[in-house]
């Protein structure tokens, strides 16, 4: 059996039942980076057809997804698809512009290995995308943690820069502790203790609670 057969053989399988799913099913060539395979749910949520996406190739991303978070994580996770020993099962957040409402609709998708050639490289993707409707909390907390990931990639370098005591300090900065009050707690001198604070805003480039704060919680220090 040629591989476009054992591909055409897979996904008939899965489009038998993939309507049945509370989720978008989406099929991936990793080859070339093309869809196969949409079920009916997303096709009328892209307001496309099956042959329309095809024809993108890898322009398909970029068309539907938010680039920014689209062409970081797809690419991670095609890398991933070829990389041994890592998990089975890729999971991240993407915005995607559908027929459904104005703007971008956060969406939570899975993607895993769906079938491989006879080398053992990777021949399909399958991605099961579950939406985060704006109508609960799920979808803003989701839109807070983006946020922060942003904000951790744009200021790794200053915060690398922060030595372990430094950081000790900027998490009882970020929880509203004072320059005694933090000397207290970590058994220094209150001088240190300004010290250190001093040092810190002028590494971070902060000089609010609220900065300070952006920079504790981004890097899960509170």
């Amino acid at each position: 059996m040629t591989d476009e057969e054992r591909i055409t053989q897979k996904i008939t399988e899965i489009a038998a039942t993939a309507d049945h799913y509370p989720a978008v099913i989406i099929i991936h060539h990793v080859p070339t980076q093309t869809v196969r395979y949409l079920s009916r749910w997303g096709l009328e949520l892209l307001g496309a057809t099956l042959e329309e996406l095809t024809a993108l190739g890898p322009a398909f991303s970029p068309t539907y997804f938010n680039a920014v978070e689209s062409d970081e994580y797809m690419a991670r996770v095609w890398q991933l698809m070829y990389e041994g020993g890592k998990p089975e099962v890729h999971t991240f957040y993407q915005q995607v512009r559908t027929t459904e409402r104005e703007g971008w609709s956060w969406y939570l998708t899975s993607m895993r290995r769906l079938l491989s050639d006879d080398q053992g490289g990777p021949l399909l993707v399958m991605g099961l995308a579950i939406p985060l409707h704006p109508d609960n909390h799920f979808a803003a907390k989701v839109q807070r943690l983006i946020d922060e990931n942003d904000f951790l990639r744009m200021y790794s370098d200053r915060y690398i820069a922060l030595s372990p005591r430094e950081r000790d300090v900027l998490r009882l900065l970020a929880l509203g502790r004072s320059a005694p009050e933090i000397a207290e707690q970590l058994f220094i001198s209150a001088q240190t203790a300004e010290t250190h604070r001093r040092n810190i805003r002028q590494k971070l480039g902060a000089t609010t609670v609220f900065e300070l704060g952006q920079y504790a919680r981004a890097f899960d220090l509170i």
